[in-house]
Parts: C-alpha cells; structure tokens; sequence
C-alpha cells in the first residue's frame, strides 16, 4: 500500500471515529436534558455527519433533538439539508406535524425532490410516515408557490402508488388562485380527476367558481354536470358561483335555470344566494320583486346582515323611495346590526338626489360620530349633490376635507366639480379645472373630454373643439352619444348644418345611433336657418324611428312654424304636444301668440 494510501485510509478512519465520539459525547446530555452542559467547542465543531448521528439517534428524545437543531442553526455549520429531513422525520414519529412543517419550509430552501426522495427513502421510518412526509413536502410547496417542485411531488407520489390526500390538493388548488395561474390550475384539477384522486363539493366549487370569474360559464356547467354524474353534489355556494355570474351578464333565464336546478336537488338558499336575487331584481328595475324576495327570505327564518339590507336600501335610494330607504335602515340599527360605509354611502346618494342637502350633512355627521370612515366614493356624491344645487363653494369645501384626509381628488370629482361651473355658466373656470387635473397627471376620460368639447361648442370655438375630439379619437376614452350630441348641438346653433349632418353619419359608421336629443339639436337647427320643411321631416324620421320628442324638440319646431306664419301647423303640433302629457313651456305660448298677432316669437336659448 502506498503512503499516500494508507493515509487516506488512517484519516477516513480516524475521523469516523471522532465524529461517532463527538456524537456520543453529545447525546449522554441530551439524554439527560442538560442543554446547558453541552460544550460550545463541541457545536461549533459539529460536521453534517455528527449531526445526522445524533438526529437519527432513536435514543434521544425528538424535542430534544429539535432543541439541538435550534442551537446548531445559530453556529456558522448551520444544519444541511439531510438533517432538516431526518429532524423531520422524527418529529412526524411523534407527531409533532406543526414543528415539522416549519422545519420542512426551511429544507425546502436546501433542495428539491431530486435530492429529499433519496433521503427519505434511506430513512428507517414506517411506510405510512413516508407518505405523510411527502404530502406536507407536497402542501409545503404550494405555500412557497414553488408549483413546478410542487407538481414533481405530486407526480412521485402517484408513480409510487402513495395515497394522495385530495385536502393538500385543495391547498395546492387554492395556492394557484391567489397568484391567479388559472390556466395551471384547472390543468391541475383535471390530472386530480385522470389520477383518481377524490374530488369533492369543495374542490368542485372552488374550479366553479374560477371558471365563472373568467366568464368561461358554459365549461362551468359542463364541469358540473360530469362531476354530478361521478356522484358529487354540488352546494349552495356552488351553485351561487353559476348565479353570480349570470346575475352580472343581467341573464334571467341562466339565473332561473341555475335556480330551477338547486330546488329540483333540495338545495337550501342561503343569504347570499337571496342578495343575488335581489341584486338582480333591482339592476332590471324591479324593486317590488326585490322586496318579495327579501320577505321570503325572513319567512324561511334566514336572518338578514347588513350586506342585504344595504342592496335593498340602495335600491329603494336609487328610485327615490326615501320613506322606505330610511324604515329598512331604522329595521337594521334595531336588529343590532352596524350599517357601514355602504350603507350611509346609498342613502346619501339618495338624499342628494332629491336635493335634501341638509340631510346629507346630518348622515355625513353621524358617520363620523360613529367611527366610519368617509370613502372616495362619499365624497364624490356628496359633491355632485352641492354642485346640481348650485352649491358650487360647498363642493370646494368638500374637495378641500377630501384632500386633507389624505384622498387626492380623482377624475369623477374633477368632472363633478367642472359641470356643476357649466351649469352657473362659468365655462373659463371649468376649463380651469380640467386643465389643472391634467397638470397633476389625472388623465382625461370620456366625461371630461366630453365636457371640453361642449364648452367651446357652446363657445363657438370649434377648431379647439374638434381638436379634443380628434384627441379623443386618438385615445382609449373613445367619444360616445353624449359626445357627439354636443358637438352635433354646437353646429346646429351656429347654424352650420352641413357639419352637423356629417358628423351624424360619422356617429352612425361608428355603430352609435341617433337618440332624441340628436335629433331635437337638428330640428332646432333648421329651424334656426329658417328651412322649416325640413326640420319637419327630421321630426316625423324621429316618429319613424320610435323616438318620442321631448319639450325642447317641440318648442324648437312650433317657434320656427311661428315664426314663418305657419299657425294652423303650429297649433296642431302644440295639440300633439298636449296628447302625449308633454307640458308646454312661455317660450310655446309666446310663439303661439305671436304666430297670430304678426309679431316674433321668442327664440330659444
């Protein structure tokens, strides 16, 4: 044997020998529970090897083993990834399954399946302990978002014929929903199906749900119906995922068919599925359906919360129902529920809708009284309430509270502020304001874009008018009907019919079509050029086309017949007028005498 040989041999050997004495030396105190006479030289000395001796060592008690680990990842031979697997494994034979997780969460920092499966399968521990080791290593790496390493896991555990747990699963599912991987995860839930892992309501209601939050509906229901077939009940809360989303696309008939269905499978409504309802029978505009569904939610003895209450109140709020708003507000308080920010936010929005800005100030008061916190949302509504008052300094007082409270103005209270300036027509001062929301880098949307555009249309200025326009065009905030009206209305009053007209066929390639105020701007304005026939015959294509004129329409047309001495046509239209409950205004019964005493009507504003 050579020297160098027999050197390599005598050090291996000898070091073994070391190590297993170390190690000896160690767990005498361990066994003994006297952690503090363990020699600090003697950690600090610890190699992997040592290490593993003891952890493995069936002699030493696993919390001491686990107090050893604690001590050694304070040394600078931190422990390797096999002893966080052979502390692991310990932990699980007594089943200390919470330290083990936290234990595993830092191996998992260490190394991947590749190298943890060949240190447990070397392990002498149970089978059954194998597999429960595999399936917290399986639900460590969801928690991480470690899916790839996750999946491998997974994969190992099907290859090796292991019993997979279908909770962890569930955890895995749950971990791809919160980093919104859904394409993974329903690739995910359909190897779960092809590997026979057990699929139950609440694996299923979960892959419902995410697919009816993508709008993918009909795979949805297929879904449902295969895993019915397979003898899985869905829900309520399943079920209410499929009327969600049909409540959102305003789909009657896929609510009722979704709801036909829990009552043909005995399946109880819950709350939530009511609030659905409700929700729905409010945004069709049917309040009194609503309100048959809330009474036969409590006459099946479900109690409402407070989400409930503020859907039906809001609805009551948004037509105008005050009495009844505040009596389900007053039914609410005294149920000992705490109405929140939602709840104020709607009967606010309803008070200021009918003008009743004190009252809004005393619920605004009340809030604060009670500790909740006055959102955006509020203040904007509160707002546009001073401003349709003409409370034009009210609203600034506002915007100031707004902004010391820490909420920058966003573009609805900029637009807010620039209509209620247009009303009292201070159209230089609303320019203002929307120019200055832009310097503190608040874009323009399609109201504010809007609004400029109708300022110098009214300003007949239309270079800069059509220039905003093309801007407009230019960007996402693409002009709608209210757009174009202004614009449409601008040219009529400046008699500039021929630009008008083109800008109503631009309207219409753009697949917007002409509505009554298009209309009532380009009867006006042939009236205003004097070519009465054919404001006429603008008037009767409105009849042609379901559109029934308002006040203004009328006005317009029966001050230009006036005007050329067309009485007799004037008086017949002011009796069609009368027909359709439409209240004449002075400037009809102005033009109406005029037209029979010679003189000139009054013109409109």
């Amino acid at each position: 044997m050579s020297n160098q040989k027999f050197y390599n041999c005598a050090k291996q050997v000898f070091t073994s020998r070391t190590d297993e004495h170390t190690a000896n030396l160690i767990a005498k105190t361990l066994i003994n529970s006297k952690y503090e006479n363990i020699s600090p030289s003697l950690l600090s000395n610890l190699n992997s090897r040592t290490t593993h001796l003891l952890l493995s060592n069936p002699r030493i008690p696993a919390s001491s083993c686990l107090r050893l680990f604690k001590l050694l990842q304070r040394v600078p031979q931190k422990p390797n990834l096999e002893s966080h697997i052979t502390l692991t494994l310990r932990l699980f034979g007594v089943r200390r399954f919470a330290e083990a997780k936290n234990i595993l969460n830092s191996a998992v920092v260490y190394g991947n399946l590749p190298e943890i499966a060949p240190l447990v399968g070397k392990s002498c521990v149970e089978p059954k302990l194998k597999i429960k080791f595999f399936d917290m290593l399986f639900r460590v790496y969801a928690d991480n978002r470690k899916f790839y390493e996750g999946l491998e896991v997974f994969e190992y555990m099907v290859s090796n014929g292991f019993d997979i747990d279908n909770r962890s699963c569930m955890v895995y599912l749950i971990a791809f929903k919160k980093c919104n991987q859904f394409d993974s995860l329903y690739r995910f839930f359909q190897r779960m199906v092809e590997c026979n892992v057990t699929i139950n309501v609440y694996s299923m209601t979960l892959m419902i749900d995410v697919l009816c939050k993508r709008n993918e509906v009909e795979k949805a229901k297929k879904l449902m119906d295969s895993l019915v077939s397979k003898g899985i009940k869905p829900n309520t809360y399943t079920y209410n995922s499929l009327i969600d989303v049909y409540v959102k696309k305003l789909d009657l008939e896929g609510v009722e068919e979704i709801v036909g269905a829990m009552e043909k499978a005995g399946v109880e409504f819950n709350v939530a599925t009511y609030t659905l309802l409700i929700e729905l029978k409010g945004r069709n505009g049917k309040v009194e359906d609503a309100e048959k569904v809330f009474e036969k939610m409590t006459e099946k003895g479900l109690a409402a919360d407070v989400h409930i209450y503020t859907s039906i109140i809001s609805l009551h709020c948004k037509i105008g129902d005050m009495k009844r708003a505040f009596a389900l507000f007053d039914e609410l308080v005294e149920k000992g529920l705490t109405p929140n920010a939602h709840t104020y936010g709607s009967l606010i929005h309803g008070v200021c809708k009918a003008g009743k800005m004190e009252a809004a100030k005393m619920l605004l008061e009340e809030m604060q009284r009670k500790g909740i916190d006055v959102n955006r949302v509020i203040f904007n509504t509160l707002m546009d309430g001073y401003c349709k008052q003409g409370m034009i300094d009210e609203a600034w007082r506002l915007q100031g509270v707004m902004e010391r409270k820490g909420l920058e103005p966003d573009v609805y209270a900029y637009n807010i502020i620039a209509h209620g300036l247009c009303k009292l027509n201070q159209f230089e001062e609303a320019k203002r304001v929307l120019f200055s929301m832009v310097d503190k880098g608040v874009a323009l949307n399609t109201v504010a874009y809007t609004t400029l555009i109708n300022i110098y249309s009214k300003e007949g200025n239309f270079s800069e008018a059509i220039r905003m326009f093309d801007e407009m065009e230019k960007s996402e905030e693409k002009p709608n009907i209210v757009t174009y009206n202004s614009l449409i209305d601008g040219y009529c009053k400046k008699g500039k019919i021929k630009e008008a007209r083109m800008l109503r066929k631009k309207m219409e390639s753009n697949g917007l079509l002409p509505d009554v105020y298009t209309y009532t701007s380009l009867v006006h304005g042939k009236c205003i050029i004097g070519d009465i026939d054919e404001a006429m015959k603008v008037f009767q294509e409105m009849g042609a086309k379901n559109l029934m004129p308002n006040v203004i329409t009328f006005t317009a047309l029966i001050s230009g017949l006036s005007k050329e001495g067309r009485s007799d046509e004037a008086f017949k239209l002011y009796d069609e007028m009368i027909e359709l409950g439409i209240i004449p205004d002075d400037t009809v019964y102005s033009s109406l005498v005029g037209s029979l005493h010679g003189n000139e009507p009054l013109s409109l504003k």
